[in-house]
């Protein structure tokens, strides 16, 4: 937030007569998303196809489609009407669609998801709509190991090495 690079892009959506802003800032944010390359604002609507590397968070309404092989971040105001192909998805808004994560999608209240979903691994909170299929992809990471996924207060197994001797 302090001393962080920001500039704004301005823009036209010659259909409907807008104006559109985007901001692109260099934040850190949680989930391991790392530097967010673009930010869609509350109040911007986007129709069309999104096609990107890195971070993206949407706060507005899209119509389309997302392609990436990175991070979509969906806030909370955010309506998705999409077919979505990513590489992680994290979502509090709303996603009507089919969706594709090729690493995980989570899903943090108050998100309501409508559609279909492929993805090796899903996290759900309490307070989260979900009506759809869910299909786990091929590929399922070991979990068993993965202690980003376990809950606070779980002890986790010592890592044991063999030393040949």
């Amino acid at each position: 937030m302090w001393g962080q690079e920001k500039r704004e892009e301005t823009g036209s959506n010659e259909q409907e007569g807008k104006e559109v802003t985007m901001v692109v800032a260099n934040s850190t944010i949680a989930d391991g998303a790392g530097d967010i390359s673009a930010f869609v604002g509350k109040g911007v609507e986007f129709k069309g196809t999104i096609s990107y590397s890195g971070t993206v968070r949407i706060d507005g309404q899209l119509d389309g489609e997302i392609h990436t092989d990175g991070v979509l971040l969906i806030g909370e105001e955010a309506i998705i009407q999409a077919k979505i192909t990513a590489g992680t998805i994290v979502c509090k808004g709303k996603i009507t669609g089919d969706v594709v994560a090729k690493d995980s999608i989570k899903l943090r209240a108050p998100a309501i998801m409508n559609g279909s979903v492929k993805t090796p691994v899903l996290s759900m909170e309490d307070g989260v709509l979900f009506n759809g299929a869910l299909e786990m992809a091929h590929g399922v990471r070991d979990v068993s190991r993965d202690a980003s996924l376990l809950p606070i207060g779980v002890i986790t197994p010592p890592h044991i090495k063999r030393v040949n001797g």
